[in-house]
């Protein structure tokens, strides 16, 4: 399931009001660096900011895919080595339960319950 991108409603609200405002006027200075063109800057570095996160989250979302793919590969070739000791050394031997596997005689049957044990109470 791939990551969730994100957005900004701070974005969003900023783009709203640079619209409403550039309606008005198109420059205008409050002193101290309040102006259009700053307020301007600062939504388009937000804006390559989102950019660049939302990227970087569809990046990891293909690395988590190539890990798992990975991983199955991984299982599916554990899988052949064991059988393959199995059919080289038998699955009862110590060399398969060193292996990794569990010998045919360590398993546990199962035993079925019969109705006269079930009563039993």
């Amino acid at each position: 399931m791939p990551r969730q991108k994100r957005s900004s409603p701070a974005l969003e609200k900023a783009l709203r009001r640079i619209a409403g405002m550039q309606s008005v006027t198109r420059t205008i200075d409050f002193g101290n660096g309040y102006t259009m063109d700053a307020y301007d800057e600062h939504i388009l570095a937000m804006q390559e900011k989102l950019m660049a996160y939302n990227r970087m989250l569809s990046m990891v979302d293909g690395a988590y895919n190539d890990m798992l793919m990975a991983e199955r590969k991984l299982m599916d070739f554990s899988d052949h080595m064991l059988s393959g000791f199995g059919v080289r050394y038998g699955k009862d031997s110590s060399e398969y339960e060193m292996a990794g596997g569990c010998r045919k005689s360590d398993r546990q049957k199962r035993t079925r319950r019969t109705a006269n044990t079930m009563n039993v109470a």
